[in-house]
């Protein structure tokens, strides 16, 4: 998580670069594609995968909405929540390491 990362990213904060880019472009593509929106208590909001308390928040509106869930919404959550961050990061993350901005270890837990 971001904060067992954080002595990490104050050393290097370019190891932030390739996680911000793929939520900027998957926050777009969530909400005008796919329509996902976080339901229930505002605390929930912004908790990503940690728990998977992003995914259970959108799942509780769609069920107190009283949504006919499709495939459509069940692929849009995978690959919004999980596919496109890991896939986006790698990419940008390469990118960063042909630059010299971000080296192997650089994200090593002490």
């Amino acid at each position: 998580t971001s904060m067992l990362q954080m002595p990490n990213i104050l050393r290097n904060p370019r190891t932030w670069i390739p996680p911000t880019l793929a939520a900027a472009i998957t926050g777009p593509i969530a909400t005008c594609v796919f329509h996902l929106e976080m339901n229930g208590p505002a605390v929930s909001s912004g908790m990503g995968t940690c728990g998977l308390v992003g995914q259970i928040g959108v799942y509780t509106g769609w069920i107190e909405a009283g949504k006919a869930v499709t495939a459509f919404d069940w692929v849009g959550l995978v690959l919004i929540c999980f596919v496109l961050p890991a896939v986006l990061s790698v990419i940008f993350c390469e990118v960063l390491r042909k630059w010299g901005w971000i080296k192997d270890g650089d994200l090593k837990l002490d």
